[in-house]
């Protein structure tokens, strides 16, 4: 007895030390659900997510001996609740009561198990050749969150009291895991999100930015950046106030998620202030260079502002070697205060008028002069 009491203890712990390492939510439930059918000896393991707003058990991962017809990560993998009513019975009005939520074990037999006999689970088991199955719900914050199912083939021990009560225990470490992995998620989601658009920020930019030049220096991938400047912005704070200002940055922000979703993979940026950014890895410059001068066309008919200054640099352009994430973006800067400096309403591309002897490109790599207020300082 002693035996399995230390087992189940090292699988607590392995199952929590495998959730604690997991860095996004589908990698925490998928090592759950691994490391929970690995603890009760199961041959089959799936965690499913209670979906209130539409009524059903949504799976979201199955580890394990897969039968016809499931997937480790389904797409539409869902039951409605109405065919589980333990679980708005059962597992829910008895926790509301002060209950607590215990896993209770289920065969391909008559319907005499330990808890809520469900036809539905037992013609479930039948078909997919398993003989038993334990499940426990995962309560989250004191509510109900979802649940745990773990199965064995036809012809393996059934589970047994022991078992489920086991389950439950494995089932509270779960939550606890999912929890710790909502709130890093959530904490990492604030550290790379602008506020007041709900773009990415700075900081997300400058992690992106060094990941796709080390692909370039690397494989050569076309890496673009194009750099937005907002006219007209003060003049809306100035004489309608801050918040209609605001107002002008959530709109601009929303027409520039909408051209950096044509090409795929674009990370749309607010850079601060009045200034925001495109990122891509992958599409031509010319893709680019198009995309940048619909951004223009469809910035002009906002109706607040004055347009917006587009400036553009891209590896696949005669702009030299970009060996930091710092050059790329005072070329992209240099080409943006031309376009500013000239009114242009359409974006300027560095090295498209002469390669590496391009104004711009030579005004993005010359001296960085002592600040003045005839220019801004490009980017350090």
């Amino acid at each position: 007895m002693t035996g399995e009491g230390d087992d189940r203890l090292r699988a607590v712990v392995a199952l929590a030390q495998a959730m604690a390492a997991a860095h996004t939510p589908r990698e925490s439930v998928r090592a759950a659900a691994e490391g929970v059918r690995a603890a009760l000896g199961g041959s089959f393991a799936a965690i499913s997510a209670w979906e209130r707003e539409l009524g059903q058990l949504k799976v979201l991962v199955n580890v394990g001996a897969l039968a016809e017809g499931e997937t480790e990560y389904p797409e539409r993998e869902s039951y409605p609740v109405h065919e589980f009513p333990e679980i708005v019975g059962f597992l829910h009005e008895q926790w509301a009561g002060g209950g607590q939520p215990n896993a209770w074990v289920e065969t391909a037999g008559d319907g005499t198990d330990d808890g809520p006999y469900n036809h539905q689970r037992v013609a479930a088991l039948r078909r997919r050749g398993r003989g038993c199955c334990v499940v426990a719900p995962i309560v989250l914050h004191g509510r109900a969150w979802g649940e745990l199912y773990v199965a064995r083939s036809a012809g393996e021990p059934v589970f047994t009291r022991a078992d489920a009560d086991f389950a439950t225990v494995l089932a509270a470490v779960t939550a606890a895991g999912i929890a710790q992995t909502e709130r890093l998620a959530e904490a990492r989601r604030l550290a790379f999100t602008d506020a007041l658009t709900g773009l990415a920020n700075r900081r997300a930019v400058d992690m992106r930015l060094d990941e796709a030049l080390e692909r370039h220096r690397r494989d050569g991938a076309v890496v673009s950046l194009v750099v937005c400047d907002l006219n007209g912005l003060k003049r809306v704070n100035d004489s309608r106030g801050h918040a209609v200002g605001d107002r002008l940055l959530e709109r601009f922000g929303s027409v520039l998620s909408l051209c950096g979703a044509i090409l795929p993979g674009t990370l749309a940026a607010r850079l601060g202030g009045d200034e925001f950014c495109l990122l891509t890895e992958g599409p031509s410059a010319d893709e680019v260079a198009k995309v940048a001068g619909e951004l223009c066309d469809r910035a002009a008919e906002l109706e607040l502002g004055e347009g917006v200054a587009v400036g553009v640099a891209s590896t696949g352009d005669p702009i030299g070697p970009v060996r930091s994430a710092r050059r790329l973006f005072r070329l992209a800067d240099a080409a943006q205060y031309r376009a500013k400096g000239a009114g242009s309403r359409a974006p300027v591309v560095a090295g498209r008028d002469g390669g590496t002897g391009d104004p711009v490109v030579r005004l993005a790599d010359a001296p960085e002069p002592a600040p003045s207020t005839e220019r801004r300082r490009f980017r350090r």
